[in-house]
């Protein structure tokens, strides 16, 4: 069966509820005509102009993305500017773009338990947790996490306590990453981990708060870091993309999944073109 982007978005916002989204973010369609058909689905991080253009080469009906291509509301759209010529490229080869953002952060097996599943980490609990009205919860039992708490981070334990250095051994090498910044006694020893996906900086008071040694996350500022040496914890700082990149696999096969069971038969793509745009030198 062929479905519209209307058909997909619908299955998306069932398995990412839009609702769980932040006040401030901007989630779900983005730009395209929810009637139009879908063949090709492709998930990404970013909506950037790489990407686009390799979505619009390839005849991709739909892009699912994490980051939003529109985050603040716009006065103009002119074609000379990049964001402009993005919307251009993407109205001119019908490419609809859909994001799940925050939601998809705070999903139970969103993004950070994505993050927390590929380091091993057990007995999974909220990092800070947040308010949802109840009339909005609506699919409780699918969103859930923490016996139905709802909220950004997580914290977990190691299978057995480690030294923090053999801790940071064991993210670059499950990440695969050559270089992470790190604040701490090395010699220090890790059980509890909390960790944040993409920019986390804002929940290092809910880190400090907790009884976890040391915080994953990417975008940590100088005085995070003095924070946290002042109360004898570390800090790994792993990088926004590396923090969030890995969603792009595991949405994509759940959604072939989702798809298969309906009897859509829209191929779905990881899209692997994407690089941090970061590099150490």
């Amino acid at each position: 069966m062929q479905a519209t982007v209307a058909q997909i978005i619908e299955i998306m916002n069932r398995l990412v509820p839009p609702w769980l989204a932040e006040e401030w973010d901007n989630v779900g369609l983005q730009i395209g005509d929810p009637q139009l058909p879908v063949q090709r689905i492709w998930i990404s991080l970013d909506p950037a102009a790489d990407v686009i253009a390799a979505a619009c080469k390839n005849k991709v009906d739909l892009l699912i993305t994490h980051h939003p291509l529109i985050f603040r509301p716009l006065k103009s759209i002119d074609f000379g500017t990049p964001g402009g010529s993005i919307i251009q490229m993407a109205v001119q080869h019908q490419l609809a773009i859909f994001a799940a953002h925050t939601n998809f952060d705070i999903v139970s097996d969103g993004v950070n338990d994505i993050l927390a599943q590929r380091l091993g980490l057990k007995q999974l609990t909220i990092l800070q947790p947040i308010k949802v009205e109840a009339s909005t919860q609506t699919e409780v039992s699918l969103c859930a996490s923490d016996e139905g708490a709802y909220g950004i981070g997580r914290i977990g334990l190691l299978d057995k306590p480690s030294s923090l250095n053999s801790l940071v051994s064991m993210v670059k090498k499950k990440l695969k990453l050559n270089f992470v910044k790190v604040s701490g006694d090395l010699k220090m020893k890790i059980s509890r981990v909390a960790l944040c996906s993409g920019s986390g900086s804002s929940l290092v008071p809910a880190f400090l708060s907790s009884e976890a040694e040391v915080y994953i996350s990417g975008d940590i500022h100088y005085h995070n870091a003095r924070d946290a040496e002042s109360e004898q914890r570390a800090i790994i700082d792993i990088g926004h993309f590396a923090s969030e990149h890995l969603m792009v696999e595991a949405l994509a096969q759940r959604l072939k999944q989702l798809l298969t069971e309906a009897g859509i038969s829209a191929k779905v793509k990881a899209c692997t073109i994407e690089k941090d745009p970061f590099r150490y030198l």
